[in-house]
């Protein structure tokens, strides 16, 4: 891989549980991320996939410094942003954009779309204020609605052409990297498949590095380049979407892919039903943190936690017991 435009570097994200209402102490530390390494080539799709809670969203907020980061660093395009300046990350805004879940929570009600998209342009200072209507018509059309249609408000249109808007306010400003934070769980299945290849057509044309987030690993599947498995905070397998995909390694992601609905029956898959829920990021288990869950756990999982190393080509996964499980069905 040549240079990255995305680069995270053991990145961790922890929240301070506090208690008592005039002398507040800390009882505990939520590990949302604990520690997240790797690196987004540009015009390349990353899909990160994991179970709600995994920390999925506020990894994305993280390298968005959206929230704090509490260790580690991410560099994009060589910058450092977690060390860099409230200006600095101002600046940094501009090479990268993020899409959110549900565009009727991330529109302002109150604003026209000529307002939404025309609002990035003014504080950046992109283009002078009479060129503002032509760029906000160009971008509507290149996320296929209507220019017309810019004077009406969020509500007036349905959930998909929604998604479209925040899509066009995140490319108003020509970025770098995009991170999409499940732009395609609150649409309709058939709205779905328009969102993905709108986004997949926009990654070709601007040359885009796309971190698409989901939870859904088919819909990764159809968009991505490689894929990236996270549970409880850390990523425990990274590599191609179809090494990934027909070659699992680590437990978690089999039993992820073992869920995907299917129309016929696949012959000889086995359907992987993990016992109990995931274990809160407030108190995780001791090392591996899957282990109580995983079918092919022993003594030997709690006494360390796993890092990540080969499996295949371009494939590493975090497993213990690695070269010891049997292939996947």
């Amino acid at each position: 891989m040549s240079e990255p435009l995305l680069e995270l570097r053991d990145v961790q994200t922890h929240f301070p549980v506090e208690s008592g209402f005039v002398r507040r102490r800390q009882i505990g530390t939520v590990k949302a991320v604990d520690g997240v390494s790797f690196a987004l080539a540009r015009g390349e799709v990353l899909g990160l996939v994991g179970e709600s809670g995994c920390g999925k969203s506020t990894l994305a907020r993280a390298i968005l410094q959206l929230v704090p980061t509490t260790g580690g660093a991410v560099l994009l395009g060589g910058r450092a942003l977690t060390a860099a300046s409230p200006d600095e990350i101002k600046r940094a805004r501009r090479d990268m954009q993020m899409v959110f879940q549900d565009p009727f929570a991330s529109l302002n009600p109150r604003m026209t779309v000529f307002d939404t998209l025309a609002e990035p342009l003014r504080v950046h200072r992109v283009c002078p204020a009479e060129e503002i209507p032509a760029r906000v018509a160009r971008l509507m059309e290149r996320v296929g609605l209507a220019p017309r249609f810019s004077r009406k408000y969020p509500h007036e249109f349905s959930g998909g052409q929604r998604q479209r808007i925040a899509i066009a306010r995140a490319l108003a400003l020509e970025p770098q990297l995009l991170i999409a934070d499940e732009p395609v769980s609150a649409l309709d299945v058939s709205i779905q498949a328009q969102i993905l290849n709108l986004l997949a057509q926009l990654v070709r044309e601007m040359n885009l590095s796309l971190l698409f987030i989901a939870h859904d690993l088919s819909v990764v599947k159809h968009i991505s380049d490689r894929v990236a498995v996270m549970y409880l905070g850390r990523i425990v397998e990274l590599g191609t979407a179809a090494e990934v995909m027909e070659h699992p390694r680590h437990p978690y992601t089999r039993a992820l892919i073992s869920a995907i609905p299917t129309v016929h029956a696949v012959d000889g898959r086995t359907r992987i039903v993990l016992s109990g829920d995931p274990p809160s990021p407030l108190n995780p288990p001791a090392g591996c943190a899957f282990h109580p869950r995983c079918p092919f756990a022993q003594d030997g999982c709690k006494a360390s936690v796993p890092i990540l190393r080969p499996a295949g080509p371009d494939h590493t996964a975090a497993c213990v017991r690695l070269d010891e499980l049997p292939p996947a069905n």
